[in-house]
């Protein structure tokens, strides 16, 4: 199945931020042969992680225009009281 041993695979799994419940779904999926419910709860933990960088994105470039806006009109303000 996976060339890796339980001990590999559950530090994997938690270094990736699983919580204890999702591994221990995993592992429960993995002692009854089902590698496809495996995938769906990678598949569905990832889509979750990437949601998160999406939303850690969103607020990023919330910061980098409100900056932007700040030089931009700090810029301005400068070169009208010459």
């Amino acid at each position: 199945m996976i060339a890796m041993s339980e001990e590999q695979v559950y530090e994997c799994l938690a270094d990736a931020g699983c919580g204890k419940e999702l591994i221990k779904q995993f592992e429960a999926c993995q002692h009854s042969g089902s590698q496809k419910d495996q995938m769906r709860l990678l598949a569905d933990y990832r889509r979750l992680l990437l949601e998160r960088i999406h939303t850690e994105q969103k607020k990023l470039d919330l910061l980098d225009y409100l900056v932007w806006n700040m030089k931009t009109n700090a810029s301005f303000s400068e070169e009208g009281k010459h």
